[in-house]
């Protein structure tokens, strides 16, 4: 628990699958995949990794320019690259925007995230693709983003840091014997009362049956004398008849 942080120094599938990184096994098949992918990084991409920020979450119009328009205020940029799609041409949601010195890079990280543009709220975090060992994208399994919808939630990453484990102590059981002397007591009597409970039911279960046998024997014996009553005045009005 000494070298714990909530942000991944190394990504792990299996860890960033587990909302404290306490997971032993996957569990959704995306996790699978991305164990069993061996991802190498995009190495047409050029520029210094540790001076560029991820930015995602943008509106499909947004342009380069207004990233441009944007992120200049944090500091002067190198370049800005929008993800757009091979055969359409139109953007996926996401750039990467280099630039020039490293303060620029902190304070646009801290105070551009979640910023307002176009209508979107946008998400900002450093590449990791080029400086997270071990890292996996997205579409093999991996990453840190993910809806809960999907049951693909990913942990470890600035939007969804990890929850620090809980390690509880051997709690003792108070009805089992241990624990206090008045927890003791409390349990013995409460045992003795359960069991004067069931004592006091079956009792009066006992003789609402019995009732019920007396009811039901005085109920037919009831209808064999009204039987009877009914069969000798048939038979007076026979010989009346008569």
């Amino acid at each position: 628990m000494t070298d714990w942080a909530p942000i991944a120094k190394e990504y792990d599938p299996l860890k960033a699958g587990s909302i404290d990184g306490t997971d032993e096994e996957p569990h959704d098949r995306a996790i699978w995949r991305a164990m069993l992918a061996r991802y190498v990084p995009n190495k047409g991409v050029t520029g210094d990794p540790h001076l560029t920020l991820f930015v995602a979450r943008l509106n499909l119009q947004t342009t380069e320019e207004k990233l441009k328009e944007v992120f200049s205020r944090y500091g002067d940029i190198r370049k800005i690259r929008l993800v757009r799609d091979l055969v359409t041409g139109f953007s996926k949601g996401y750039a990467f925007i280099e630039y020039k010195d490293e303060r620029a890079l902190l304070k646009a990280h801290r105070d551009a995230n979640r910023l307002v543009i176009d209508q979107h709220e946008i998400f900002v975090d450093f590449e990791l693709e080029r400086t997270l060992k071990g890292w996996i994208p997205r579409r093999l399994g991996g990453g840190f983003g993910g809806k809960k919808e999907s049951g693909q939630l990913r942990f470890g990453g600035r939007d969804r840091p990890f929850r620090k484990p809980i390690n509880l102590p051997n709690m003792k059981n108070d009805f089992s014997g241990e624990g206090s002397a008045e927890k003791r007591n409390w349990s013995r009597e409460g045992a003795r009362d359960w069991r004067t409970r069931d004592r006091d039911y079956e009792r009066s279960r006992d003789k609402r049956w019995s009732e019920r046998e007396w009811s039901w024997a005085w109920g037919d014996s009831e209808r064999e004398r009204d039987s009877k009553e009914e069969r000798s005045r048939g038979r007076d009005r026979k010989d009346r008849d008569r």
